[in-house]
């Protein structure tokens, strides 16, 4: 099995070929999920030459198992559960409320390390590209696509590789989405990087900064991964 991407920036770029058709459109707004889709966003908001925002969402991971996951929360309020797993595992609400609860206190201290003072961007009218790393179950993606209470005008959902039918799912609930590559088996998304290594805070705040700097072009580049 080889890789498909070098690393983030690389399926970043990637990815924004397959986003041609947005160049040059107005009011695109192009949404990171902390902390892997920020490397891919920035090159994908380089592309568009668009605004980048980061969209907060926090994976709600079954206690002792937290690589499971039985729902996410987003900013906004956002919560979504997969019933699947909160049913076939009988986790009480108890449980739910006090990872929730926990989560949310981590969101909130990203939401001040990543914007410090900086308002969230205008979500309302605008066509919304959300964008990570990948999809593996989507869970953290679900929650992400549960914006449009914002009145975005469009979504779209975007990311360099994804489990097909987890890409296949979203098709319906947002209004496009692109997943550059399907690879079958599909086994974990970092499979399918040479360099999978975790983006720090530190790159988040440095691409963040960078994109208010340059005034969304971000010319200087997307930080170490550029």
């Amino acid at each position: 099995m080889e890789p498909l991407y070098q690393n983030r920036a690389g399926a970043g770029r990637a990815l924004a070929l397959r986003l041609g058709a947005y160049v040059g459109q107005e009011d695109i707004l192009v949404l990171a999920l902390p902390r892997g889709g920020v490397p891919v966003a920035c090159e994908v908001a380089k592309s568009l030459n668009a605004e980048l925002d980061v969209y907060l969402v926090r994976k709600l991971g079954v206690p002792g198992h937290e690589e499971l996951a039985m729902g996410a929360i987003a900013e906004g309020g956002v919560r979504v559960l997969n019933d699947q797993v909160v049913d076939y595992l009988h986790i009480s609400s108890s449980v739910i409320e006090g990872v929730a609860k926990a989560e949310q206190q981590e969101l909130e201290r990203r939401a001040h390390l990543y914007r410090r003072d900086r308002p969230a961007a205008v979500i309302e009218g605008r066509t919304v590209i959300l964008i990570d790393d990948g999809l593996a179950t989507g869970s953290t993606m679900r929650a992400a696509a549960a914006l449009r209470r914002q009145r975005p005008a469009r979504v779209i959902v975007a990311v360099p590789v994804a489990a097909a039918d987890t890409c296949e799912e979203f098709r319906e609930l947002v209004d496009e989405t692109i997943c550059a590559a399907t690879p079958e088996p599909f086994y974990a998304v970092g499979a399918w990087y040479e360099d999978f290594s975790q983006t720090s805070d530190e790159e988040v705040q440095e691409i963040l900064e960078r994109a208010q700097a340059t005034d969304r072009a971000l010319e200087a580049g997307c930080g170490p991964t550029d």
